[in-house]
C-alpha cells in the first residue's frame, strides 16, 4: 500500500489566486471617490476581487448598474497598460501605465462652472 503525502494548501503557489489592489492603489481611489461624493455624483462602490482582475465599481445609487469601473488587469501590464476606466456601456475611457493618470478621466467631472452672481 503507497500512501502519498498530502500537502494542505495543493497547487501552485507562485501564482496568486486573486488579483487585488494595494493599499496604495485604493488610497488614489478612494481620494477620488471621497471627492466625488462630496460633489454629490456618487454615493456608493462595491469592490471585486477576481482571478483575473480586480475592479473598483462606482454607482451613483445602490441598486443600480456601475457608473464607472476601475479595474487593474496583471496580464495586460506590458501591453495596454494595468489600469483601465470603463464606462457605464463598456466602453474604455482611458487606459494605461499609472493609476493617476488614468483617474484623471474622471477628475474632469469636478471641474465646472461656477456662476458668481
Amino acid at each position: 500500500m503507497n500512501i502519498s503525502p498530502t500537502t494542505p494548501f495543493p497547487g501552485d503557489r507562485s501564482a496568486p489566486t486573486q488579483v487585488a489592489f494595494h493599499r496604495t492603489e485604493l488610497n488614489v481611489i478612494l481620494s477620488l471617490y471621497g471627492r466625488m461624493v462630496a460633489a454629490g455624483e456618487w454615493r456608493d462602490y462595491g469592490i471585486s476581487h477576481l482571478k483575473d482582475a480586480a475592479v473598483f465599481s462606482v454607482f451613483r445609487r445602490t441598486a443600480e448598474h456601475p457608473l464607472y469601473r476601475i479595474e487593474k488587469r496583471p496580464k495586460l501590464r506590458n501591453k495596454q497598460g494595468l489600469y483601465a476606466v470603463i464606462g457605464m456601456d463598456g466602453q474604455i475611457l482611458k487606459r494605461g501605465h499609472e493609476l493617476k493618470t488614468v483617474l484623471r478621466v474622471l477628475e474632469r467631472k469636478l471641474i465646472r462652472a461656477v456662476d458668481l452672481d
